[in-house]
């Protein structure tokens, strides 16, 4: 089995290599010339170099390969239409180049984003078949890519997976709050009623794996843990993993604001991305970011097996032993 894994070279798709070389799997990885090679260097991997945005520049990274994993993606950037570019449109190139120079691929998956589908309003878990309302420019983004893969589901083989938070080693925006942590600090909105979904990297992985394998086309899934999970519950598992007490430091919308402007403004003069936008603050804010993964578990027989405190313990290891706490 031959595959292409984009993003290979970020927290999910570093992971899904090494379980992809696991299996026996030949993998190829798309790379451009700026990417940080740091989890993959000494792995066996096929690199080509590309990028989502130039279409032209793809035919050699999908050209002979059975499978496609599309997990590249913005996360964070300095102008708003970049994440447009890599997440949308960058997506639909990709495809087009699978659909003109590999026209028996046997699998095309797209790692989305909970992110995509927006939070749930009326409190209960999103399931799949409910209306999507991203309320950021990255979650617009990915739904997006999401719409433009599906329009080809009638000549491409997709599935598209929406992991919820993801968090583990390697992990870089999460880690952000196991630092404070680790300084004494539970930083949370002000609001306390709010309910979330995680997932730890390896459950994902094990949910895009199957996806590889199951004969379901043309469908979305949920991806977490299965739990739901309160601001306080998961501050008091990641304090315990890190053998601290911490305060809770509540902080109102109107201050996350002013921080998310300021370190915009900042990304404008530095052209780099800011650590936090507006768009970051509208989805933290949010009540309920709860997702229902009962369709994965059905179709894809997907059984996520990390519990929180066990991911937490994991993760923080992971970090020690790499000296980011």
């Amino acid at each position: 089995m031959k595959v292409l894994v984009t993003g290979g070279t970020g927290f999910i798709g570093s992971h899904l290599i090494e379980a992809l070389l696991q299996k026996g799997a030949k993998v190829r990885c798309l790379l451009r010339k700026s990417s940080d090679l740091r989890w993959i260097k000494e792995l066996p991997v096929e690199c080509v170099f590309g990028d989502c945005r130039d279409q032209a520049s793809l035919k050699e990274a999908v050209t002979g390969v059975d499978f496609v994993f599309h997990s590249a993606g913005v996360t964070k950037a300095a102008k708003e239409e970049t994440f447009f570019e890599v997440n949308a449109y960058g997506t639909e190139n990709l495809i087009q180049a699978c659909l003109q120079h590999n026209p028996h691929l046997q699998k095309f998956i797209y790692v989305s984003s909970q992110a995509a589908a927006g939070p749930n309003p009326n409190g209960n878990r999103k399931k799949e078949t409910d209306a999507c309302r991203p309320v950021s420019p990255y979650g617009q983004s990915k739904r997006m890519g999401e719409e433009l893969a599906l329009s080809h589901a009638h000549k491409l083989p997709l599935l598209i997976l929406r992991p919820s938070a993801v968090y583990g080693p390697r992990e870089r925006d999460i880690y952000f709050f196991f630092k404070l942590l680790s300084r004494g600090i539970h930083l949370c909105p002000s609001d306390l009623d709010q309910r979330l979904s995680l997932c730890y990297v390896e459950d994902v992985v094990q949910a895009v794996l199957l996806a590889a394998q199951t004969k379901a086309l043309g469908e979305t899934f949920f991806v977490s843990d299965g739990q739901d999970y309160s601001i306080e519950k998961i501050g008091d598992a990641f304090a315990q993993a890190l053998g601290t007490r911490a305060f809770r430091l509540c902080v109102p919308k109107w201050i996350l604001v002013g921080i998310a402007s300021f370190s915009e403004y900042v990304s404008r003069v530095s052209q780099k991305p800011p650590l936090i936008n507006k768009g970051k603050v509208a989805e933290m804010v949010q009540k309920n970011w709860v997702c229902d993964i009962t369709k994965a578990i059905t179709v894809l027989d997907y059984a996520p097996d990390t519990t929180l405190n066990r991911g937490a313990q994991l993760t923080v290891d992971w970090y020690r032993k790499e000296n980011w706490l």
